[in-house]
């Protein structure tokens, strides 16, 4: 029974070092070779690298020599740090016993910090702090060990003074995690209980699932189900995970690994699920399941549409490496067939756009992002909408709800009032004030979901110097008054530009998105008349001159009636036109309510 098995993972902020240590940690361990080293090893995305974040999780297994000679299986399972890939974060912390916290000398706690902070000490796991970036000449070792003090708890003798970059403090840390955090609790005479934390797709193998043993074995060759969905299959094998798959005969109690099924559909595997033997099942379940909630919903459209079987593939595909998108087929009158797709913020909507373009080679058109309302219709019945186009009549609707979020930043003081203007621009609810230190504050705002996830983030890093931090999370529905913002185009709506929008806020958004469009639809043959409409009420309007030619050109003199003939029947082929003529509406002007300045 190997009782010298560690599972823990790194919790930070972004850019606070987290890739770099995991780096050093490959190093020290002789895992990768120096010479095959390079910068943020497991990031291996394009997008991350690039970045600088963590998209993905990743588990990777080190075998270490202690000080008291005994060697030490090492599990590290790398966690992304922003705020919309929280549900990432969740499943490492599920598969261990201990977590290394990680914070930037120079910057001190932010707000993601927190938040994780919060999930570990709920998983029960034992917490290593860690001051990183100590070698940094604007580093505030003094005022941030007070803030980790503050926050969890601990000596001074217990944080870990660091710098991956310099490789300062690496040997400290690997013997704390081998002295503080507990060994695995090791039960092989049960049934198998297995926890599946993430999932990658193998074009010739079909879906590799990643997991985490709790309780008795995992033999190749096993017929095993999955809880939650009910399908049956065979570990065809099962191994370990360094840089590459290690495969073995069996995964016991305590185990990081993987499992290979042959299984090619992705509905069949839901990650947060449990792996149990069907000779022997288990009765229960681990906890690590929940179902994933999106909070921003876009269309995603090919460009062209015959590529619509092509993207409902890479999407597919995709879902097996992300478990936190959520899509189902649409259709708009603009754009055609696509699929509406739910994401855990405007991040993940981003990098999921990327990922679909370099990964898949696929050319999309993407919808601006909606959050999901409830709508009381007057007939009594509630229901659910993320797309403006499922908006009844607005004769029909009785009020509407939209999502409130509870947020919270953390911000130097000098910029409390800065903050305070922007939460109050965005119909903010102030809550609370704290201070970490004499010169970090903690705000606590209630905002809704609909006015942080657009440039909220941007504005408040701008108006901070990018010193501020936020994390947030979803509170309840509240009553509010909201309106369809319809954009016409000669009179026909385009269902992909419709947005729900607060009434007070309806005149002005309205105004500036039909200035936008005027810029950026290009001219066509005919006038194009761009409005904006709330029911049948038209609140703004702007006009694309068509493109002229110049009919009177050949006219040297002459009666004047003949001038006012040709542009006459010019007029009226101008009109004929508009009647039968569609406007080519390019990919930048459905990104337009994006680049709107509020």
């Amino acid at each position: 029974m190997d009782l010298n098995i560690r599972n823990f993972c790194i919790i930070a902020h972004i850019d606070h070092g987290k890739s770099t240590l995991a780096d050093r940690l490959l190093e020290k361990t002789e895992t990768i070779p120096k010479r095959e080293m390079i910068k943020q090893v497991l990031d291996d995305m394009d997008l991350e690298q690039e970045r600088g974040i963590t998209i993905k999780l990743h588990a990777i297994q080190l075998k270490y020599k202690a000080k008291d000679n005994n060697n030490y299986t090492l599990n590290l399972i790398d966690t992304p740090g922003h705020v919309d890939f929280s549900y990432e974060v969740s499943r490492s912390l599920a598969a261990c016993e201990g977590a290394l916290l990680v914070v930037d000398s120079s910057q001190g706690i932010e707000a993601q910090t927190v938040s994780n902070l919060y999930l570990a000490i709920d998983a029960n796991l034992t917490i290593i702090p860690v001051i990183n970036k100590i070698d940094l000449p604007s580093a505030d070792i003094e005022s941030v060990k007070k803030q980790i003090i503050e926050l969890i708890g601990c000596k001074d003798e217990d944080i870990i003074l660091a710098s991956a970059k310099q490789d300062i403090g690496t040997d400290q840390i690997l013997e704390a995690i081998v002295n503080h955090i507990p060994p695995p609790q090791v039960v092989e005479d049960v049934p198998l209980r297995a926890l599946v934390f993430d999932s990658t797709f193998d074009i010739y193998r079909g879906i590799i699932v990643y997991l985490r043993i709790f309780d008795g074995k995992l033999k190749a060759g096993d017929k095993v189900q999955f809880f939650q969905t009910g399908i049956n299959v065979e570990a065809e094998e099962v191994g370990t995970l360094k840089m590459t798959r290690i495969k073995k005969d069996e995964l016991i109690s305590g185990d990081v690994g993987y499992m290979i099924t042959g299984i090619k559909t992705v509905s069949d595997l839901l990650v947060g699920d449990t792996i149990i033997n069907t000779a022997n099942p288990a009765s229960e379940p681990l906890k690590g399941y929940k179902k994933v909630k999106p909070m921003v919903f876009s269309g995603i459209y090919p460009s062209q549409s015959e590529d619509f079987e092509n993207l409902r593939e890479a999407l597919t595909k995709l879902k097996t490496n992300d478990a936190s998108l959520i899509y189902e087929p649409e259709t708009s009158s603009a754009l055609g067939f696509g699929f509406r797709c739910g994401f855990l913020g405007l991040l993940h909507m981003e990098i999921t756009q990327e990922r679909l373009e370099r990964e898949y080679d696929q050319n999309i058109v993407t919808t601006v992002p909606n959050v999901e309302y409830k709508v009381h219709t007057t007939s009594g019945e509630v229901s659910l909408v993320d797309n403006p186009s499922q908006m009844p009549p607005i004769g029909e609707i009785d009020y509407i709800e939209e999502p409130f979020i509870r947020a919270q930043i953390l911000s130097p003081s000098e910029f409390m009032g800065n903050i305070m203007k922007l939460a109050n621009d965005r119909r903010g609810v102030f809550v609370s004030t704290s201070y970490l230190d004499a010169k970090k504050v903690d705000l606590q705002f209630e905002f809704p979901l609909s006015e942080i996830i657009f440039d909220f983030h941007d504005k408040m890093k701008s108006l901070t110097k990018g010193y501020a931090s936020l994390d947030y999370e979803f509170l309840d529905y509240r009553k509010s008054e909201l309106v369809k913002l319809d954009i016409l185009l000669n009179g026909d709506p385009v269902d992909a530009l419709s947005s729900i929008i607060h009434k007070s806020k309806s005149y002005e958004w309205g105004r500036k998105l039909c200035t936008k469009l005027r810029q950026l639809i290009p001219k066509q043959m005919f006038e194009v008349v761009i409005q904006a409409a709330i029911g049948a009420k038209v609140i703004a309007r702007e006009t694309v001159k068509p493109l002229r030619k110049n009919v009177i050109a050949k006219c040297y003199g002459g009666d004047i009636s003949r001038k006012r003939k040709l542009l006459e029947k010019q007029k009226e082929g101008k009109k004929r036109m508009k009647q039968v003529g569609s406007v080519q509406i390019p990919q930048e002007a459905f990104l337009a309510i994006l680049q709107i300045e509020s």
